[in-house]
């Protein structure tokens, strides 16, 4: 994390030139009044849009959280949400259209999505499956392994060196398996 923040600097420098960049091209296109106006416009219907969303994400985080489900899903979408209005509120052309892409349902599916996978690699299983609800998983039972055989070669990592001695599996097969995502959303 502290590696790719070292970055921010330089991204902020090539948003603020490429904002300068397109308000000229667009400028010269439709006239720099216009096109000032313009920006005020798609600033000020994020401001309003912000409310509504921060608003939306409240209620759906105290729904969840009241009738006893995960509320993960709610506050994922509910980001998205804010992240996409915020980014309209912020004077610019190419923010506002990020922002205003970013509030359209599918491609809000999309960014919760990827949002809700990155949180999950972030944090435990267990605090993932608090904030997500549970996951159903597949699994694939492997030929059982002799005594002193070595394992077959795996994709998967190994396990931490804290999380102790492995179960055996009642008859003695191993067990691979992948997490399928619900399908709920």
């Amino acid at each position: 994390m502290r590696r790719a923040l070292r970055f921010v600097p330089l991204i902020l420098l090539l948003s603020v030139a490429a904002e300068l960049a397109v308000f000229v091209v667009v400028g010269r296109a439709i006239g720099f009044g216009a096109a000032t106006l313009l920006v005020f416009a798609a600033s000020l219907l994020g401001l309003v849009l912000l409310r509504r969303e921060g608003i939306r994400a409240w209620r759906g985080f105290r729904d969840a959280a009241q009738s006893g489900r995960p509320p993960g899903r709610q506050v994922t979408e509910g980001l998205v949400g804010l992240l996409g209005a915020l980014l309209l509120a912020t004077p610019g052309l190419v923010s506002g259209l990020v922002g205003l892409v970013l509030l359209v349902p599918p491609v809000r599916r999309l960014a919760r999505g990827g949002m809700q996978r990155a949180a999950e690699r972030r944090v435990s299983s267990m605090a993932a499956g608090d904030l997500f609800g549970p996951r159903r998983v597949r699994v694939y039972r492997g030929a059982p392994q002799q005594p002193g055989q070595a394992p077959p070669p795996s994709t998967f990592p190994a396990a931490p060196p804290d999380a102790g001695p492995a179960r055996p599996v009642a008859d003695g097969g191993a067990i691979e398996g992948e997490i399928v995502e619900p399908r709920n959303g």
